[in-house]
């Protein structure tokens, strides 16, 4: 009996599986370590600190972007992370109305902290895989997510 060749949506479909997953089980073992660090930061809000860890200055609607959520989520996390002086807001020069969000030094201690063992997590979601492995397979997928432009 052959084996039935899966077609280019099939094997897509699951490629986006493997990777929602993937950042499932990150995801959740990652909120593990924080909650042993501090019970009450959610992984988005560590994730938006680890963003401005190295986009320090980007506004609000880059952070959503970079995040993938909507307006009023990205706003509801950054008034929180304001409220527990992690981030602050700085206007524009030019346009008030726009802020830049930056990490305040209680922010940059939560990332110094936090990141390393982040980063171990990832290292150990690496296992054996060589770099160029990683690397093809990144720019795949922005190949795939350039295409639903």
């Amino acid at each position: 009996m052959a084996v039935q060749q899966k077609n280019i949506s099939e094997l897509a479909l699951e490629l986006g599986w493997a990777i929602s997953e993937m950042k499932s089980r990150l995801r959740q073992k990652i909120q593990t370590t924080i909650n042993e660090y501090d019970p009450d930061l959610s992984f988005e809000l560590v994730e938006i600190l680890g963003l401005l860890s190295r986009n320090n200055g980007i506004n609000q609607q880059e952070i959503g972007n970079k995040v993938s959520k909507d307006k009023s989520s990205i706003t509801y996390l950054i008034n929180n992370l304001v409220q527990r002086n992690l981030v602050e807001r700085v206007a524009y020069k030019n346009d008030r109305r726009n802020k830049q969000i930056f990490l305040t030094p209680k922010g940059k201690h939560i990332v110094e902290t936090i990141y390393p063992w982040a980063l171990e997590l990832y290292e150990k979601a690496a296992g054996n895989l060589r770099e160029n492995e990683i690397n093809n397979t990144l720019l795949l997928i922005k190949k795939m997510t350039a295409n639903l432009e």
